[in-house]
Formats: C-alpha cells, structure tokens, sequence
C-alpha cells in the first residue's frame, strides 16, 4: 500500500510520518478516493489511542499522507519478537485498544481492517490504531465493499460479503487479542481457501489449551469476541474493557472520554454481595433503628398525648344521631369523614401561651387538638379537586363545596362533642317567603330556635354564656341569628359561640375562639422572611423544572438517554398512582364515577410522562459524570431485582431514613420542651386500613419524584461548581437556608437541617438513588405516622404494620446483599 517515512515539518518543527503511495495507486482514481475517505473519516476521531490523520496531498503525481509519528513498533512485530505477552501487559494494551475502538465507533466509524500490524506501541507502551484507509461510516458500507480488509482477521459475516458492523470490528478485536495472549494466530492458514475451510470446519481453540496459566476471565472475552453469531459478541469495545481481568468498565469508559452505556453501569461495581458479619451489622442497627423510632415516636406524637378512645365508626355514628335530633332524620343519600388536628389553635397557643405552652395538660383540655369530620348529603358527593399527588375523587370536608341543597356538615372533637355544624337549605322552599317590605309580618314569622340539643351536644352550658353580636356568616341562608360569649370549660380560654335558623330549624352553630381563621377570605400578604422563603422555594423548584426540561431536550435531541430505564419508572410511577386512586378515592354508584376514572388515569399519565422526562434529563449526564451513583439503579430497572448491590443499598437506604427520622424526632422532643408544637402527623393514617393503604403508595410516588428532584439538583450543582465535595456542600447551604428563616430555634433547627441534608448527600455519593429513594419515602412516611403502643386504639395496628413495612424492607435487603453467602460457616454445625 505504500512506504512510509519518519520526517520533520519544517514549518511547525515537530516529527511526523509520511506514507507515500505506489505510483500505480496514485493514479488509480478510485483508491485516490478511498486514501481521501481515510483522511476525512480518521478526522472525525479524536482520541489518545488513535493516530492522528493531518493532512492528505501529492507532489510530482505521487500522493502522500501525514499523520501521527509513533516511535515504537506495532503488534505484529512485538509478538514475532517476544511471543506472547503477559495477561498483565496483554490486558493493559487491551484496554487501550478497546478505547481508540470505542472512540471510532462513537463517531459511526467501522475500521474494517483491524489487526497487529495495524496497532502501533510507542515507546511508553502506549497504543495507537493507525490505518483508516479501508474504515467508513457504518450505514455506507455495502455491496462488495463489505469484503474489503485482510481476509485473515475478518469477522464471519464480513467474510461472507453478508455485513460489517461494529460487531464485526469487535471480532477482529477478539483475533488479536487471541494472538497476543496466545503467541499464535486463531486461525493460521496460508490461503484464503484455507481459511476458509478452517474457519467451516473447526471451532477456535481455547486459549487455555495453549497457555495454562491464563486469566479465566481473559480467555472468556476473548471466546465472547469470537462468538459466530454477532448478537453474542460484547455489545461494544468498553463491554470488552469492562470484562477484562481487573478491569473497571466506569474507569475504562471515563478514561476513553465516553459516556458509559447503561448495560456498562449496571456491570460496574460488586457483584458477590457483602461480608456476612457486615450484614448483619446493618439487621441489627435496622432493629436497634425501629426500636428507637417507636420510642422516640410515643414521647413525641401529639395524637399518643390525646389518646382518642373513639373510632371513625363510633364518631360517624354518633354525627348521624346528632344532625337527625337537631332535625335532619333524612337518611342521607351519600357520607364521608375524616380527621385532622385543630392547627389554628396549635399556632395560637404556641405564641400567646407565655413563657411557652406546656404541651402536657393542653391534650386533656378544650378546645381539642384533634377534631373529627362528619358530612352528609341528599345527592352523590363528587370531589371536584385533587389530593396528595394529583388524585381526584377525594373526599375532603370542603370537597366538594358546601353548595348544594341537603348537604349537612359537622365537625366533633375526638371524644364527640359537637364543634361546628352547618346545613344549607332547599334552594326553593314550597312556601312563599314574605315580600321584603312587609317587615312586620316577616318578623312575625320568624320563630326562634330552641339550641338546647345544639349546647347539649356541644357539651357548653348556655347559662354560661353571655350575648354578644354576631360576626360570622355561614354558608346556610338564615331568618335568625344569635351570638354569645364565654369561656371554654376547663382551660378558661375564650369561646364565641355563634348559630343560625331558618324557620326556626338551626342551620349553622360554631364554636370558636381568637385563633379561629376565616378561611373563606383572602390570606393576608406575605412578609419579611415568610415571603423571602417562598421566593426561595420558588426559584428551587423553577431551577428544577426548568434544568430538567432544557436538559430533558438536549438528551432526546441527541438521541441519549436510558429509555428502557425511563419507561420501566414511569410505569411504576403510573402504577403507584392508579394503585393510591384504588385505595384513596371515594367511590359511589354513579355515571360521575366514570368521568373521575377517565381523570385519574389522565393524571397518571401526566405523573408518569413528568417522570419519563425527569428522568431522560437526569440519568445520562449522570450515566456521564457520576455513574457510580446509579450503579445499583440501573441494575434494578434492568430487572436485576435479586442483585446483591440493590440488596446492599435498600438496606442503606432503611438505615439512612431511619437516621433522618430520629435526627428530627430528637429534634422535635428539643423544640417541644422549648415552647414549639407537638408534632400530630398526618391524620391520613387515622381513618382505616384503605386509607392508610392510599397514603402509603401516595408517598412512594412522592418519594420517588422527590429523590429525582434532589438528585438532579446536585447534579446541576455539581455541574456548575465542577467539584464534588464543593457541590455537596453548595446543596446543603442552598437546602438549610430557606429552613431557617423565621426559626425561633436558628440553633436547634441548623443542626437538624445540616445533619439531615448532609447525610442525604453522602448518601448519594457513597451508595446512590436507590438509597436515597428509600431513604426518603421511609422518612416521609414515618415522619407522618401517630405511634402508638395502646392495641385498644383502632389506628395503632395499621400504623405499627407500615412502621414494620420498613423493618421488612430493610430484612429483604439484607437477604439481597448477602449474595447467597451463608451467615455461619458449615464447620459451626459440626461442633
């Protein structure tokens, strides 16, 4: 094909080669081309182990090449020179080799004519693959043109003129590979008939048929390259690095400056599981964990401090007696209730109650602090809003609004006393009502109510009380209106009492007091740090959104991303949703129902699609920077759900929720003896196993988006500061700040904050998404749940079961990161 010259560029004074082309080849328009193709396609490939193209053209009707000088010789030559080479050595120019490879095919560019006289080493021992004369782009490589290369390093198919792909090159790989290990050709024939024969009639010889002492793992890439079939082959030149004898397929990648493929990421890391004495560190610091969590639970839930004695079914019960005595015995149509703790009271005690509240007698006083929910209604109740995650057909006291004719609502405290009661009248009465100037007439017919079963219920004594104005409307329309004043028995705090009738039948009646909020009317502004922390929140979550949307179309534009990955989660999180809309959503017999079911699965979709697309922005610049971080991800949407590493870090990630809870149950038990509130969590998981069942998926949805959230944010972060440990300590500033404004505690609170997001932090960078996934639906939840040790309460079962939910997770996971190890060693059952 030529001669080729060591020279010096006399214009630049740097040493290159020069390959001068045969006089017949530099008249031969077609090769001219191809020498030209090599040129412009050897140009597309940047990468240390390439020998680089400069320049192609001609002088006196000769044409000339220059390139890259490498002073070293190539393969062909090392191995006459010296035979084999060590497993060592052969392993270390391996890996360069699988890099320049890598770094050609990046680019679309097949070599087609790889082999040891084609590998140059110079005198580093560093590699170099020269001679792009017969490469080309994949998709233009057809017709005869297939068999173009030294037949003695084709792979099958190019050999049959059928196709050349990368596979093909990978082959080629395989051969020299095989020769430098071995010392000898795979197939050593000296004719192309034979070679033929030979490559028909026999199978490669293994290589350790030749050499005894070589790495089982080496000769197992060598037989996968020179597998018949391409689809058996490596998938590509950094799969052949990744399984080469103490190889790093992340390392390998990185250093040929490629993305790792997900199939790579999730081959990198361990896969033998960890020690058994570790293991069981981690079960008996899971135990040790709960134990806590439910110690420190008890001391801190307000809901243990109030210990309501009294069901949903019981209070539900007694709501129903109650509005058929003050004159409602319809049996209503359709019903809902629910809990929730009497927040506006909760933040009026925490700063009018000086020096601080004492938390101790205040459960066993009025007003409550946990109230009870109860509504009826003569037509079917249909939620027009949504809850937690985008769930409609939720039933919620003020969902759907209190607009329709027959609908009845109260609310009780946990032991039944009546609090608040509202009915909204027949839209159009049958009876006329009087003409608005017949005053006297009209006043004439109002009757005045009895409110005897009203205060009854309520557990107030009337005589106690004094008339005041009245300063409230409710929704009922009414003719009669009273008001009174007086103070709530047994903690003397003040109590205004208001009631309405129309046509002598109560229509609303409401206890309330200086903290009660009107919540029909406009919130007042923001101030000061209140909205400077929204600000804050604000700009995060834009950053976020707007991050992942710009990074989400950069990554389909240029065809990246793990979609396999994306579509497994979206269809979790699709799962997830439909399954909390299962259990959550109120369900009627009614054509409406139809419509909510066609919302739901619409919602799903959007929830799922936002997923599909955080996800597409987020794991291939991670795949690229951090890929160590999603190791064990990536196994496990690859359907690896047994893999010791996932097992190894759904353990890590029990732990580190559990260090999160009893970071701020510690925290909270340090507030509370500082004035601040008690802690009643959510009252979700007070109604019964369904309800408790929805919000437990609710959360798992929330979790997983929230961990995608975080984790996107430190990877921009790191992005923008281009250090890790800098990246980790700008996201726990930019996470702590917003907490602190308005903290009447700026100490306490900057210690729980710190450790919280800092631990988050290492967390991902020492064992990845999956424990921090975990980690943050364990917090989310059990940050949330009332404990209680009491079995007589009807929550404490269900509550108990998703605390042990966790402790199972966390046992599972520790099964999973054994990797089949035993714990005791055989020879401890022949004692």
């Amino acid at each position: 094909m030529g001669e080729v010259y060591r020279a010096e560029d006399l214009k630049l004074g740097q040493i290159v080669a020069i390959k001068f082309l045969p006089e017949s080849v530099s008249k031969d328009a077609g090769a001219l081309a191809r020498f030209h193709a090599e040129v412009r396609i050897a140009r597309t490939v940047s990468h240390p182990n390439v020998c680089r193209m400069f320049d192609i053209g001609d002088i006196d009707g000769i044409t000339f090449l220059t390139m890259e000088y490498v002073d070293g010789e190539d393969l062909s030559s090392l191995v006459r020179r010296i035979g084999r080479l060590s497993t060592d050595k052969a392993a270390e120019i391996a890996r360069q080799m699988c890099a320049g490879l890598a770094a050609a095919h990046d680019k679309g560019v097949i070599h087609r004519d790889l082999k040891p006289a084609n590998i140059m080493l110079d005198g580093a021992g560093k590699v170099r693959i020269t001679d792009f004369g017969l490469a080309g782009i994949a998709a233009m490589i057809e017709g005869a043109d297939v068999r173009a290369g030294t037949p003695a390093y084709m792979a099958p198919e190019q050999l049959a003129g059928t196709e050349v792909t990368v596979k093909s090159d990978i082959y080629s790989l395989g051969l020299i590979l095989y020769e430098i290990i071995t010392g000898k050709r795979a197939f050593d024939a000296t004719s192309l008939p034979e070679l033929m024969r030979m490559r028909e009639d026999s199978r490669v010889p293994n290589p350790s048929t030749l050499v005894r002492d070589i790495d089982p793992m080496f000769e197992r890439v060598i037989l996968r390259c020179l597998s018949t079939d391409p689809v058996l082959r490596p998938a590509s030149a950094l799969q052949v690095a990744a399984a080469l004898p103490g190889g790093d397929p992340l390392a390998a990648a990185l250093a040929a400056g490629e993305t790792p493929s997900p199939q790579m990421v999730a081959a990198a890391g361990e896969n033998d599981g960890i020690a058994p004495r570790v293991a069981l560190t981690f079960l008996a610091a899971i135990l040790v964990g709960t134990l806590l969590l439910l110690y420190f639970g008890v001391k801190e839930n307000a809901v243990e401090r109030v210990h309501p004695r009294k069901s949903p079914e019981v209070l539900s019960n007694r709501a129903e007696e109650l509005i058929a005595k003050i004159g409602y015995p319809e049996r209503p149509v359709d019903r809902g209730w629910g809990f929730a703790d009497d927040s506006d009271f909760i933040e009026w005690v925490g700063t009018h109650d000086k020096p601080h509240p004492d938390w101790s007698k205040l459960p066993g006083q009025r007003p409550e602090l946990l109230s009870f929910w109860y509504r009826q209604s003569e037509k079917i109740l249909i939620p027009d809003t949504f809850w937690g995650n985008g769930i409609p057909g939720v039933l919620k006291f003020d969902d759907p609004p209190m607009i329709t004719s027959g609908m009845v609502d109260l609310w009780m405290d946990d032991e039944g006393r009546l609090g608040w009661f509202q009915a909204i009248p027949d839209e159009k009465e049958e009876a006329a009502a009087p003409a608005s100037g017949s005053n006297a007439n009209a006043s004439s017919e109002i009757k005045k109510p009895d409110w005897g079963v009203l205060f009854a219920a309520a557990d107030i004594d009337p005589s106690q009380l004094k008339g005041a104005p009245s300063t409230w409307n409710s929704l009922a329309a009414s003719d009669y209106r009273e008001a009174w004043d007086g103070t709530w028995p047994g903690s003397g705090r003040p109590l205004h009492v208001e009631a309405a009738s129309l046509r002598g039948k109560p229509v609303y009646f409401a206890l309330s007091g200086p903290w009660t909020k009107a919540a029909r009317m406009p919130p007042p502004e923001q101030q000061g740090s209140a909205k400077f922390k929204s600000l804050i929140g604000l700009t995060i979550v834009s950053l976020i959104l707007a991050g992942g949307l710009f990074f989400a179309f950069l990554n389909l534009k240029r065809g990246r991303g793990d979609r396999v990955g994306a579509r497994r989660l979206a269809w979790a999180a699709f799962t997830l949703q439909i399954a909390t809309y299962l259990f959550r959503a109120h369900f009627v017999a009614s054509s409406d129902l139809i419509g909510v079911v066609f919302l739901a699965i619409a919602t799903s979709l959007l929830y799922a699609g936002s997923m599909w697309l955080l996800y597409i922005a987020l794991e291939p610049y991670v795949r690229r920077n951090w890929p160590q971080t999603i190791i064990s991800w990536t196994r496990l949407v690859s359907g690896k759900l047994r893999d010791p590493l996932v097992g190894r870090d759904m353990v890590s990630g029990v732990l580190l929720g559990m260090a999160w809870v009893l970071i701020f149950e510690i925290g909270n038990l340090f507030s509370i003896r500082l004035g601040d509130a008690l802690q009643f969590g959510s009252s979700d998981l007070l109604g019964g196993f369904r309800e408790a069942v929805g919000y437990y998926f609710n959360v798992a949805g929330n979790s997983i988006q929230g961990a995608l959230a975080f984790f996107l944010m430190l990877v921009l972060i790191k992005f923008i500061v281009r250090n890790q440990w800098l990246a980790v300590a700008v996201f726990i500033a930019i996470q702590t700040t917003p907490r602190l404004l308005g903290s009447d505690h700026v100490l306490l609170d900057l210690v729980v904050w710190v450790l919280v997001y800092a631990i988050a932090a290492l967390a991902v960078v020492r064992f990845g998404l999956i424990a921090l996934g975990i980690g943050v639906f364990l917090a989310d939840v059990l940050l949330n749940v009332p404990y209680s040790l009491d079995f007589s309460n009807w929550y404490a079962a269900h509550n108990l079961l998703i605390v042990f939910s966790f402790f199972a997770i966390g046992v599972w996971g520790f099964y999973l990161s054994l990797g089949g190890k035993k714990l005791l060693k055989p020879e401890f059952f022949d004692r």
